[in-house]
């Protein structure tokens, strides 16, 4: 027979800590998703056009940009036709697999990626990174490290 215990409710502090992180992490996202609606960009875009750019030859295999944007494959397929017909990207078959596909960065995404970056980047300083005092910026990523890491080590478990 299972004992059962009660359940750990959060404090009033951490039911606030909670709640704020939740709201900041839509409104950001929220806002950081407008900044890019004048160039025709999503923040999945974006994400998938940083990946590629930092990529060796500028190409990832399917599965890996996958895994790297915390999409499922289905998704990133239709995600990844969406900017094929923007000719921001291409896919070509994998030669030493042939059910594999690379996305490859175009010269126009590579383009698109160079004219936009100053942009985000201005917009996550604006709505982030300028409103955190500089003393802070350390322990709030000495804070966030641990639970990011905690979070990778669960991708793929049930």
């Amino acid at each position: 027979m299972e004992t059962q215990t009660a359940t750990p409710w959060l404090t009033d502090e951490e039911q606030c800590a909670w709640r704020t992180h939740l709201e900041v992490n839509r409104l950001l996202n929220y806002q950081l998703e407008r900044d890019l609606q004048p160039f025709g960009l999503t923040m999945n875009d974006y994400e998938i056009l940083v990946n590629l750019s930092e990529a060796e030859d500028q190409r990832m295999r399917m599965s890996d940009l996958a895994a790297a944007t915390l999409q499922s494959k289905s998704r990133l397929s239709h995600q990844i036709t969406r900017m094929e017909n923007a000719g921001l990207v291409r896919r070509e078959n994998c030669a030493s697999d042939r059910r594999g596909l690379y996305t490859v960065l175009t010269d126009h995404g590579l383009e698109t990626m160079r004219q936009v970056a100053p942009h985000h980047v201005a917009s996550v300083r604006r709505h982030f990174i300028d409103l955190v005092p500089g003393e802070d910026l350390a322990g709030l990523r000495k804070a966030l490290g641990p639970i990011a890491e905690h979070l990778r080590s669960q991708r793929g478990k049930p």
